[in-house]
């Protein structure tokens, strides 16, 4: 098979950036908020358990193991008709992070898998006027996950909270701006003045 044509199928199959190779499935940690209408038990925000999978009010553990974020809602259809007629289901999975440092009001937010990350940092307030955007991470049990120019064309692609493979308990780290103080700047002046001063008056001593 031609070569070209070998790399051009790969990348076809090629996740997008940031991607699982799972296709960024259902974790445990993660949040679901189910409606369905007519069943007020049903309707509620469920945390995702060991399995991964969630307990039901009078249904019991469904099992999530495999499933797609984007594919929730069908699959949860499909599961609740075995115990209700035609039943009318609306599905989303939240991703609950910690939106922190230059943001206007700093904390843990339950956001959609499948909301933009710009969007949401603006449910934060988004970036004070002191943030440093260039500097932005994204952080794992203290290991970055996405920082410096990748995480700034994530951005500017417009790449979701699922695209990203965000998990639950991830940190969105906005750094503040560094600043040199006038006072610094003005003991290295002074500093860069006196220096030679001082060499001069030493040579005019050994004379």
């Amino acid at each position: 098979m031609n070569r070209s044509l070998v790399l051009l199928a790969l990348l076809a199959a090629a996740p997008l950036a940031g991607q699982s190779p799972n296709g960024n499935v259902v974790q445990v940690g993660d949040r679901l908020l189910l409606q369905v209408a007519g069943e007020q038990q049903l309707s509620d925000t469920f945390t995702v358990g060991e399995g991964p999978s969630i307990t039901l009010p009078d249904i019991g553990a469904v099992a999530l193991a495999g499933i797609r974020r984007a594919d929730v809602e069908l699959y949860l259809r499909q599961q609740l008709a075995k115990y209700l007629k035609h039943p009318d289901v609306r599905a989303r999975v939240l991703i609950r992070l910690s939106i922190l440092g230059e943001v206007e009001h700093p904390g843990f937010y339950a956001v959609p898998a499948d909301l933009v990350l710009a969007d949401a940092m603006m449910r934060a307030g988004g970036p004070t006027r002191e943030a440093a955007m260039p500097k932005m991470r994204i952080e794992r049990d203290r290991r970055v996950l996405w920082d410096g120019s990748r995480l700034q064309r994530a951005l500017g692609e417009n790449l979701t909270i699922d695209q990203l493979d965000l998990h639950g308990g991830d940190r969105v780290v906005v750094p503040v701006i560094e600043h040199h103080s006038t006072e610094g700047i003005l003991r290295i002046v002074t500093l860069l003045v006196t220096i030679p001063a001082a060499i001069y008056g030493i040579k005019q001593l050994s004379h």
